[in-house]
């Protein structure tokens, strides 16, 4: 995804200033947004040049010539959605907005059809037991269970891959030589993988503590049995571009409480809801930090991500959210194993 910050402009720019800009980016396209920052339209070229044949002037402003009503990708939507929505509207670049319409960033066709491979480290976690699985893991590590017709842990590798990212770093734990085993140094799935072994559980943050030599810039961090089809490289630029030590993927969850709930003040009741709803967001089990954040990490001790995160907070470099609205499934339970296979075809 490239930068916007040079060819984002008000609707109350000249046409002479929109040319000169377009001139001296490489972009030839200019975003343009109102007082809130929010995307209202686009302006190439093509749209200048119908706006003088119609009799605009350069001392015009852009305001009725650029175009009102362009395609858009959510930062959120996959690669594979976005190049869908290029190819079905004969378009080579799209803006990639936020949840408020606010433009973050430009996609174009022909990087998302070529695979760029990138350095940047993604760690994930696969040491646990899964004892929640039951028999499933009495002889098979968890993100080795078979989702579809692969590997859970698989399917979070060729995820990644797609978006060019191929330096893989594995804490292993548990059965490890079985993953060790199926996946090897990774080149059978063109990738790099590395094994980091766990002698004893140092918790998700705790774990980082034994890679830090590979950790030189930031990096994914990732718990290895996710099924989620996450657009990686949003989540990447997203990180980059707040500036922030520590990205956490967010995921909104909705408890319903099955019974009636009663509303007291000094033991008198005010009020009934009936089996109300209420809304949190949780923790995805996806990050991305910056390489800072090791200084914050004890050697050989367990220190699990939320106390990371709340060392962060009390430290004053806050953290921020990346809101997941994707597909994502924590396999965690049996259930949730049944649901992830019914669901693996419709998603992948």
């Amino acid at each position: 995804m490239q930068s916007i910050t040079d060819i984002t402009v008000l609707s109350t720019i000249t046409i002479k200033e929109a040319l000169k800009i377009i001139d001296e980016s490489s972009k030839q396209i200019l975003l343009v947004v109102d007082e809130n920052g929010k995307l209202v339209g686009t302006l190439n070229d093509g749209d200048i040049r119908r706006g003088l044949l119609k009799g605009a002037e350069l001392a015009n402003t852009i305001d009725n010539i650029y175009f009102k009503n362009p395609a858009v990708a959510n930062i959120n939507d996959t690669k594979e959605s976005i190049i869908r929505l290029a190819t079905g509207k004969k378009i080579h670049q799209i803006p990639v907005v936020d949840a408020d319409g606010r433009p973050i960033g430009l996609e174009t066709l022909d990087r998302l059809i070529s695979k760029q491979s990138k350095t940047t480290p993604v760690v994930l976690m696969a040491g646990g037991l899964g004892t929640r699985l039951g028999d499933l893991t009495k002889a098979t590590p968890k993100p080795m269970l078979h989702v579809g017709n692969k590997p859970i842990l698989e399917t979070i590798i060729e995820n990644f891959a797609q978006y060019g990212y191929t330096n893989f770093i594995i804490s292993v734990n548990y059965l490890s030589q079985i993953i060790e085993e199926y996946f090897g140094d990774g080149s059978r799935f063109g990738v790099s993988i590395v094994y980091v072994h766990e002698k004893k559980r140092l918790g998700t943050a705790g774990a980082l503590s034994l890679m830090r030599e590979y950790l030189k810039e930031p990096f994914f961090v990732m718990n290895s049995d996710l099924i989620t089809n996450i657009n990686f490289e949003h989540f990447h630029n997203f990180h980059l571009s707040q500036k922030t030590m520590a990205t956490m993927g967010v995921r909104n969850y909705d408890f319903q409480v099955p019974y009636g709930v009663v509303n007291l003040n000094n033991g008198e009741i005010v009020s009934i809801s009936e089996k109300p709803t209420y809304s949190f967001f949780v923790s995805g089990g996806v990050y991305m930090l910056s390489p800072e954040i090791l200084k914050l990490i004890p050697d050989d001790e367990f220190f699990d991500m939320p106390t990371l995160f709340e060392r962060l907070i009390e430290s004053g470099n806050t953290p921020v959210s990346f809101p997941i609205h994707d597909y994502w499934l924590d396999v965690g339970r049996v259930n949730d194993y049944e649901q992830a296979n019914s669901e693996y075809s419709k998603v992948f």
